[in-house]
């Protein structure tokens, strides 16, 4: 690498991947009902503006992260940011929903590339443990500022008209700070050394896309047009492709052909209950974002760039009660996690019984100010939970897999918790009716965290240690920062 002084700035151009992922997520997500508007599309397809970025990512983040080992990590990252970048002024391009969709897969697969090497070159840059330290608390910090950016932004350029229109303007900002990032990539930037001691399991790739996109397709695009018979036969036939990729996987780990996934992990009892947790937690997570942004802004008429505002506050508690939390888990263990879903469970439950059309602004803040809280006790520190009993030769691999398991149970959680919001929205047509949406999905968040409440039960109690040091490095891959 380039000589000592080189690595901060190194660290700053790396910085842009979580930056601009993160906010792509957030800034969706407030920005929904313009989009909606913008490109004339149905509830299912604006759904699909979410899922389908969670989707690409999800399915090429562990190829992704392999592609920086075997080509290279910096040109891999610049590959990755070029395509983002690109991309990113297509979405903002797209004339009707299906382009947008298509475009927004690719933005989501152009991220599972370049995320991975900003984590890779951390390791790589820092070597020193204390400077690794400060390197991984730049990149939470990143994590929670574009969270919080991301949701201004979104509520301000949904509002915003200059030369096109506003939530165009979602992704091309996008484009200069890509820009940048790839200049500053191509002159700053050293190459580190390539392993081409494994092969990409290409095969796998494409059966877990094919069986992730047969699945959360037809739960969101069935539910719009009535359950056809189309819909529940690619539901079945996602069952049987996953199926087949299993088998497929534990062939290719018996005959050590470096699979997508080691099965070997999942015999590992806790490590199951743990994802079990990640499952439904992301789910609640995800999906909350998305319906609390639509209630807001449609049933409540809070204008967009207040609506954005609204969840600085969130985005502030959860940043705090994380760096918090993840000191008292070393302490107290899982408890910790399991108080931040009871103030979790508080939240929506006083949320469903308060949150009308009328309600203040201190009323709504703090709500969401709770739900922040609550989960910044639970989010950061479930990875961890979950890969304590994990053995070192694992650790990639298990990290790799609670990422791919997190985005997938996010583009779930839109699919299924979103589906109940917009189905009673558009079946009721009623004044009341995003009342009851709401409610309804927020009784669906509810019965996800009882879940992950039952999943922390099932997990053993002496979870004080610390996670090994080779699984902290893993923690930046959670990108869904509140």
């Amino acid at each position: 690498m380039k000589p000592q002084h080189s690595k901060w700035i190194a660290l700053l151009i790396v910085l842009t991947a979580p930056l601009l992922s993160v906010i792509d997520v957030f800034i969706v997500n407030v920005a929904i009902p313009s989009i909606k508007k913008g490109v004339h599309g149905t509830d299912g397809e604006v759904q699909l503006v979410i899922a389908g970025y969670l989707l690409g990512y999800a399915t090429f983040l562990i190829t992704g992260g392999r592609a920086g080992d075997f080509f290279g990590r910096k040109r891999v990252f610049f590959l990755g940011m070029l395509f983002f970048t690109i991309t990113s002024g297509l979405c903002g391009l797209s004339q009707e929903a299906w382009q947008l969709n298509v475009t927004r897969f690719f933005q989501g697969v152009s991220a599972a590339f370049m995320l991975p090497q900003a984590i890779a070159l951390i390791q790589v840059l820092f070597t020193d443990p204390k400077e690794r330290a400060k390197a991984i608390g730049w990149f939470g910090i990143t994590l929670g500022m574009a969270s919080v950016i991301g949701q201004v932004a979104g509520g301000y350029f949904s509002e915003t008209h200059f030369v096109v229109e506003g939530w165009r303007l979602i992704f091309f900002i996008n484009l200069p700070i890509g820009a940048a990032a790839l200049w500053a990539t191509w002159k700053y930037l050293d190459e580190t050394e390539k392993n081409t001691g494994s092969r990409f399991d290409y095969s796998g790739v494409v059966l877990l896309t094919a069986a992730l996109g047969s699945l959360i397709y037809p739960l969101i695009q069935g539910r719009e047009n009535g359950w056809p018979l189309w819909s529940i036969a690619l539901i079945i036939v996602s069952f049987v492709l996953f199926g087949y990729f299993i088998y497929d996987q534990k062939k290719k780990s018996e005959h050590k052909r470096a699979p997508l996934l080691d099965m070997e992990l999942f015999k590992l009892k806790d490590f199951n209950v743990g994802l079990v947790a990640v499952l439904f937690h992301f789910m609640m997570h995800t999906s909350f974002l998305l319906v609390s942004a639509v209630y807001l802004q449609d049933g409540l008429a809070i204008p967009a760039f207040l609506c954005g505002v609204y969840f600085i506050v969130p985005g502030v508690l959860f940043t705090v009660s994380s760096v918090v939390g993840s000191k008292l888990v070393v302490r107290f263990g899982k408890r910790v996690l399991q108080v931040g879903v009871l103030i979790l469970i508080a939240s929506f439950s006083l949320q469903a019984a308060v949150l009308r059309p009328g309600a203040d602004a201190v009323t709504v803040v703090v709500l969401l100010g709770l739900f922040g809280l609550g989960n910044g006790l639970v989010l950061p520190s479930l990875l961890n939970v979950v890969l304590k009993s994990v053995p070192p030769k694992f650790a990639g691999a298990a990290a790799g897999v609670y990422s791919t398991f997190q985005q997938t149970a996010s583009a779930l959680g839109v699919s299924i918790i979103g589906g109940i919001f917009y189905h009673i929205v558009r079946s009721e047509h009623s004044a009341s009716a995003y009342i009851k949406a709401f409610n309804y999905s927020m009784v669906a968040d509810i019965a996800a965290l009882f879940m992950v409440a039952l999943m922390l039960y099932l997990l053993p109690r002496p979870a004080q240690a610390k996670a090994p040091a080779h699984t902290q490095i893993a923690e930046p891959v959670v990108v869904h920062a509140e």
